[in-house]
């Protein structure tokens, strides 16, 4: 299926393609650059030109909600802007920031605080997002305030009725969850209190609604979503990890997803060893196993980059992976980190997909 010719016309004059952020059987998303008045800003497209018949009835309606409620939020400066909208195509804002689960905030009571104030002018607008559940519809922006994003399954209520105040609870509800998680000390006796009440729509939801759904989503739709990585990443990703293990010059490694424009999600292993000769025989021995699909990239590095408890940090390899690398450089703690990260970044093997996304990081 392809896009109305007046969308096709309007992308081909203005829209510069940038990193495929995201393709499933909704939408494809990616990141590019967009001419509006004159100048070329960065942006994120939604297109649906190739989404399967059988799942394009509700690709459409989630495309009608989005837009919608970024039409309405345009100047809240809660989440990305509406740059342009077509019948089956949209073009977002990009906002400079990374995903909570990727920048991990521990601590930050600012964020968390900004956080709130966000949710509180979006329901002022008659705006649910619904979707809040998940650490990837939160970003961390670059000046360190709380942003939203994914608007896929937001509401517009032309009055605050009872359906309104309970979707706003469930949107408060699932931001207290993320500070619970990342700054459980500065939760307040009231917030504590709303953590531990669902509303009834939300109990009934876990127990009727939501089982119907992943039915759905998982077994008619097979769309699996952790993190953004879908099903290789849950199911295939263990099981070539533990393979890989098994050879004796492997001293670690981390599987990260990343989106693909042939595969629609792709895997990525960075595999701590000495012998970069390693990755081709790694390949040929997942190959030979003939079990799950073997990696589309494995890349050999000296040690992985960790945090302070020692486990690897897959929020960066998985920015690499993405080649996001203009997002790496605000996690990066110091010139010792940066210098580290270097070799990684001049091995990596995901080169299809490239932009002049620069990343501000030292040569060594």
């Amino acid at each position: 299926m392809s896009l109305p010719r007046e969308d096709t016309a309007v992308l081909a004059a203005r829209w510069r393609d940038g990193v495929l952020l995201k393709r499933d059987v909704f939408s494809i998303v990616e990141r590019g650059r967009f001419r509006i008045d004159g100048d070329e800003v960065d942006g994120v497209l939604r297109r649906l030109d190739e989404v399967p018949w059988w799942s394009l009835g509700l690709a459409l309606h989630l495309f009608s909600r989005e837009r919608r409620a970024l039409e309405r939020a345009r100047n809240l400066d809660v989440g990305p802007k509406l740059l342009w909208s077509g019948r089956r195509a949209l073009v977002r804002g990009f906002i400079d920031g990374v995903a909570l689960h990727l920048a991990k905030p521990r601590g930050d009571l600012a964020y968390f605080r900004s956080a709130k104030q966000a949710l509180h002018r979006l329901h002022r607008a008659g705006i649910c997002h619904n979707d809040l559940a998940k650490e990837q519809n939160w970003l961390v922006g670059r000046n360190g305030r709380a942003y939203l994003t994914d608007f896929q399954l937001a509401a517009c209520f032309p009055r605050r009725n009872w359906l309104f105040r309970v979707a706003a609870y469930e949107d408060l509800r699932h931001m207290l969850k993320h500070k619970r998680s990342y700054a459980p000390e500065a939760l307040t006796p009231k917030e504590r209190k709303i953590l531990a009440r669902k509303s009834l729509v939300a109990s009934v939801w876990l127990k009727t609604g939501k089982k119907v759904y992943q039915a759905i989503t998982r077994g008619l739709f097979n769309f699996r979503d952790r993190e953004g990585g879908g099903k290789r990443l849950v199911n295939d990703a263990p099981v070539l990890a533990d393979l890989i293990r098994r050879n004796p010059a492997v001293r670690d490694i981390a599987i990260v997803a990343f989106a693909d424009r042939r595969s629609g999600v792709g895997l990525y292993a960075f595999v701590e060893a000495d012998q970069v000769s390693l990755e081709k025989e790694l390949h040929d021995q997942l190959a030979a196993a003939k079990g799950a699909k073997p990696p589309e990239h494995i890349q050999v590095v000296q040690a992985l980059p960790r945090d302070a408890a020692g486990q690897p940090r897959t929020e960066i390899l998985q920015l690499v992976a993405m080649n996001q690398l203009d997002l790496i450089e605000p996690m990066m703690h110091s010139d010792e980190d940066r210098a580290f990260l270097r070799d990684i970044l001049d091995s990596r093997k995901n080169l299809r997909d490239r932009f002049n996304f620069e990343a501000d990081l030292p040569s060594t």
